[in-house]
């Protein structure tokens, strides 16, 4: 396995942006929103972290827009991406790996997009590698950043999966006291650094950004990684696969896929002197040197 490692570095002035445009694909299970984005003839599908919204990966429209025409969804519980059914109990049924499949089915049917690369961050990163389970024969290529796919932790499992934890979770949300309390003894322990805090704290300061914290970790818990049918997907089907890790990630450093990276037969692993909060200016370069 081969890791490179990357520094700071100076970047020069980003160019105009150039395209932007905004659409919603509706189905019977959500009205989904999206921005499309870049003029290439190759489609990537971008999922964004929590938090975050479909233009996050819009800073890499100058250096790969000739290349890709890029999909920004804004995911379930973000933005103006809406369920049909919001309500508690539809939530708690959660999302399959083959509802998702069949939507972005659907969606590659609605642009008429044949093949596609999937790129996700965080939590966008479950995402991706569902996809790659369920839909590896028509994937190209398969970008991870801060890859909490490979291991979201025993508090995530525990919060989203487990009956009491989830009840304590759904608890816990209904006070903006308690959550805050909950997210600074976090940052004491070194579970997360400052940047997911800040981001954490701006998602709880409404009773529906509470309830969209909740339902977010809930309706997402089956989207949790099948290893052995991961790494059969992107063998089988010849997926390139970048890894990118954050060298001062406290939450997802490079650490986590210790046990995992060793599986893949030599996986593209990159680890950047950053935080957590990858998707910035910086990182541009460096997937324009490893996609280009």
């Amino acid at each position: 396995m081969m890791v490179i490692m990357f520094g700071p570095w100076h970047l020069s002035k980003s160019l105009i942006k150039h395209s932007l445009t905004s659409h919603y694909f509706e189905t019977d299970l959500v009205n989904l929103h999206y921005y499309k984005y870049g003029n290439g003839k190759q489609s990537m599908l971008c999922f964004h972290g929590f938090g975050m919204h479909g233009k996050q990966f819009r800073i890499l429209e100058d250096d790969l827009g000739g290349k890709y025409t890029f999909y920004g969804f804004d995911l379930f519980f973000h933005k103006e991406t809406k369920l049909k059914n919001n309500s508690i109990a539809n939530v708690k049924a959660g999302l399959s790996k083959k509802h998702l499949a069949d939507l972005i089915a659907a969606f590659c049917t609605h642009e008429n997009i044949d093949r596609f690369s999937v790129i996700g961050y965080s939590m966008g990163t479950h995402f991706a590698t569902s996809l790659v389970e369920e839909m590896g024969g028509r994937i190209d290529e398969y970008i991870a950043i801060a890859p909490t796919a490979i291991e979201p932790g025993n508090m995530v499992r525990f919060v989203s999966k487990n009956k009491i934890g989830n009840r304590l979770f759904n608890k816990v949300l209904m006070s903006e006291k308690a959550i805050i309390n909950l997210i600074d003894a976090a940052k004491f322990m070194g579970v997360m650094d400052a940047t997911g805090r800040d981001i954490l704290y701006k998602e709880i300061c409404t009773d529906e950004l509470r309830f969209n914290m909740y339902a977010t970790f809930t309706y997402l818990r089956f989207l949790e990684t099948d290893e052995a049918r991961f790494i059969k997907s992107l063998e089988d089907n010849h997926i390139k696969a970048f890894f990118i890790f954050g060298k001062r990630d406290k939450m997802f450093p490079l650490s986590i896929a210790k046990d995992f990276l060793p599986k893949l037969n030599n996986p593209n692993v990159t680890v950047l002197d950053e935080g957590h909060e990858m998707i910035n200016p910086k990182i541009v370069p460096i997937l324009a040197g490893l996609l280009l």
